[in-house]
């Protein structure tokens, strides 16, 4: 099986990899809409999109040329094809989809979420570690999305655990921007913590008081409203502040995660999505594996954020199983992940 090409273009980054089963990742280049968008203090959806226009194809090209490939080398193209922004979605979803057509080679349609769970497929695992596979438990944080997945094999996939509110990443991400941290607002409230006394604040661990998996952070995000509001608001406070409400959410996530672990045996724990490139949680995650006896898996902080690797890699694996798409170009902004076909 030849080069499979990935395009990411869900939301803010545009993505472009080429991965082949037998040699691994063969190139990938990532293009960032950060600095577009921090003039709005968040994400615009119309802007987002023409981003994307402008930038996929240059970008299609500098990757198979680091790569060096033709594009009649390719024998597929796989693409985001939900859940995330419509209009963002589309723009990748049309060129891969008229490529495809125009080479005629498969097509395949990726969950973005199922890209960021095989996402740590892409490394080589850790000294000591066996190589990830199925089954384990995914914990996936990233964007809107804070997800706890039983993965029994890859496409059967049942949720055990998912936010009823405010996510991790927005929680972050809103925080920070009440505090006037520049945007993105999670690395930059991730960086002033490193510096925090995680004793001066002790905010809440949401819903970990009680059974159950799922998340929710909007209260938590208030505390720290309210904390800031009454604080002096000066930089030695915001420090302690970003750090009191980083070790919650950290403890939080890790105390689902061992929950998930316990109820299912599993005992091999995949981390990903943006908030996967968190060093405490990375760190704390890691600890409790030594500890309890479980594996971690995390990908590099590069493949945390959304990219085309973990979209390639996941189409590579579904054309193995002979499982592609038809010619129509279809995108869903939201998309169960237990609907996937189960891969033989």
């Amino acid at each position: 099986m030849g080069p499979v090409l990935g395009i990411e273009s869900s939301c803010d980054e545009t993505g472009v990899a080429v991965y082949q089963a037998d040699k691994g990742l063969l190139a990938h280049r990532l293009y960032s809409q950060i600095k577009l968008h921090a003039l709005y203090g968040g994400v615009v959806p119309e802007l987002a999109s023409r981003d994307h226009v402008r930038k996929l194809l240059p970008l299609l090209r500098q990757t198979l040329e680091e790569g060096g490939l033709k594009v009649s080398d390719l024998s597929a193209v796989a693409y985001t094809a939900g859940p995330g922004l419509i209009g963002a979605l589309l723009v990748g979803a049309s060129v891969a989809r008229s490529l495809a057509w125009a080479l005629e080679v498969p097509a395949i349609a990726i969950h973005h979420m199922e890209g960021h769970l095989l996402a740590p497929m892409l490394e080589e695992p850790a000294p000591g570690t066996e190589p990830l596979a199925p089954p384990f438990v995914a914990l996936l944080v990233s964007g809107g999305h804070s997800l706890l997945v039983g993965v029994d094999k890859i496409g059967s996939y049942t949720i055990l655990g998912d936010t009823l509110d405010d996510a991790a990443g927005e929680a972050f991400d809103k925080t920070a921007k009440l505090m006037g941290l520049p945007y993105p607002g999670g690395p930059a409230l991730a960086k002033i913590a490193e510096t925090g006394d995680p004793k001066a604040f002790k905010f809440s661990r949401p819903m970990t008081d009680r059974p159950g998996l799922d998340f929710s952070f909007s209260g938590l995000k208030t505390q720290v409203l309210l904390a800031w509001r009454n604080s002096n608001q000066t930089d030695f406070t915001k420090a302690n502040i970003a750090r009191g409400f980083e070790e919650a959410i950290v403890e939080t996530l890790a105390i689902k995660c061992r929950r998930a672990l316990a109820q299912t045996g599993y005992k091999r724990l995949v981390v990903s999505g943006g908030v996967g490139a968190n060093k405490r949680l990375r760190a704390q995650l890691a600890e409790a594996g030594q500890r309890e006896g479980f594996q971690t898996y995390f990908p590099r902080l590069a493949f945390c954020t959304d990219n085309g690797a973990m979209i390639a890699l996941a189409g590579s694996i579904r054309l193995a199983a002979g499982q592609t798409t038809g010619p129509e170009i279809l995108v869903q902004p939201r998309w169960d992940l237990q609907t996937l076909p189960e891969v033989a």
